[in-house]
Formats: structure tokens, sequence, C-alpha cells
């Protein structure tokens, strides 16, 4: 009986061992990871997220036809939209809608030398941020680097392609009436600056995406830094 218990508890106290070993494990190989080999393997991973998310994105239906990106129309005017629609005038609101996406489409491919270059100049501390940070770290590293410079290029893209749809003069004038009450958000009284607001967000989420999925499987990356960084958290 008592030989039966020793049985047992060593039984027991080697699965502890284990456990313990695997969780020192873990953290030796996290912590082993040099800042060169951390700062690298977040480079690569963000360099290939950031190419992948512009392919993606940057092509016809790249936001239209991806549920998860799609632009709509802001506010109160999605309920007006309806109205339209029921009043006969839907094609047009399509149109705008269609338009709207359009323009986010072709202006995203613009970004890829922003975004590259931005990944290039991040520092080990930037790369150990985004590494042990949370879902939303990759989105808030971009957005710091590059909202303000990306909006910049994406917007005469957006306004080009925007003013070719005759609802979108409309929306601006019938926006702005709607901000002063409060029912549109000011930075969404203009088509052209929402637009370019959402195609940043919806570039973002992509990117975010295709970071994640690294995490998820480096092996399957092909890339020795991904998976010695990346493996490493496993």
């Amino acid at each position: 009986m008592q030989r039966r218990q020793f049985h047992h508890l060593s039984l027991g106290s080697v699965g502890l061992l284990i456990v313990a070993a695997q969780r020192q494990a873990w953290a030796l190989s996290l912590s082993d990871l040099t800042d060169k080999d951390a700062a690298a393997g977040i480079r690569t991973a963000l360099e290939k997220g950031a190419l992948a998310a512009v392919a993606l994105l940057g092509k016809t239906d790249g936001f239209l036809g991806n549920p998860k990106v799609r632009i709509p129309l802001p506010g109160y005017l999605e309920d007006a939209a309806k109205l339209l629609s029921f009043a006969g005038q839907g094609k047009r609101v399509d149109e705008l809608i269609t338009g709207m996406n359009r323009a986010a489409e072709q202006a995203v491919p613009l970004g890829k030398d922003l975004l590259v270059g931005a990944v290039k100049s991040m520092s080990v501390t930037d790369a150990k941020n985004i590494l042990t940070g949370g879902d939303d770290s990759v989105t808030r590293f971009f957005a710091d680097k590059t909202r303000a410079p990306l909006g910049e290029k994406f917007l005469p893209v957006v306004t080009k392609t925007t003013q070719k749809v005759g609802l979108a003069r409309s929306y601006n004038r019938v926006a702005e009436k709607a901000s002063g009450f409060g029912l549109v958000k000011k930075e969404d009284a203009n088509i052209e600056r929402y637009v370019t607001g959402k195609s940043l967000d919806g570039l973002y989420t992509i990117i975010g995406e295709e970071e994640r999925k690294i995490r998820q499987d480096p092996v399957g990356t092909g890339s020795d830094i991904l998976k010695k960084v990346f493996g490493s958290l496993k």
C-alpha cells in the first residue's frame, strides 16, 4: 500500500517537475533572445505582414469584397441611405459606397514604401513592445509611425476617385449639416477624409491579422529568424 502511494506520489511529482521545466524552458527561450534577434524577427514579421496587407487590399474588391474592412456610410447617413433606396435612389447610394471603397483600394498601394520604411527604422524597444504586447500592439505601432504621413498620401487619391461620384458632393453638404446636430462625427463630415481614415483603419487591421498568422505558425513561414523568435513564445 505504501509502495503504491509512493508510486502515485512519484508520478505526481514527476508531472509537476515536467510542468515546471516547461515553464522554465519558455522563460529561458524568451529571455535568451538577443536584442538583435528580437528586432530582426519583428521587422521580418511586420514587413511580411505589411506587404501582404497591401497586396490583399490594393486591388479590386480588396475593401468592397471584405466585410472586415468594407467602408460603410457613417452615422445616421446609413439610415438615410435606406430612405433613398426606398425612394428609388438605391443605385446612387450603391455607387457612392462602391466609389468610397474603390478609392481606398487605389490609395493603399501608395503606402507600401512608408510602411516598410517604418519597419526598417523601428527601435529595439519598439520590437520588444510588439513581441510581448497585446493583440493591438502592431496596430498601435503602425498608427503611431505612419497614420499622419499615410493620410497625406491617401487623401489626394481618395479625393480624385470620390469626386467622380455625383452623390459624394451631396454627401458633404448633408453631412456638414448633420455634424452640427451631432448626428455625424465632425471628422466624418467630409467624405474624402472619412474614406481616408477608414482606409488606414482597414490597412492596420489586415496587417495585424497577417502578423497574428505568423505568431500562430512561425514554422509555416519558412523563415529561420521568424521560427526562432516567435517559436520562443510557444
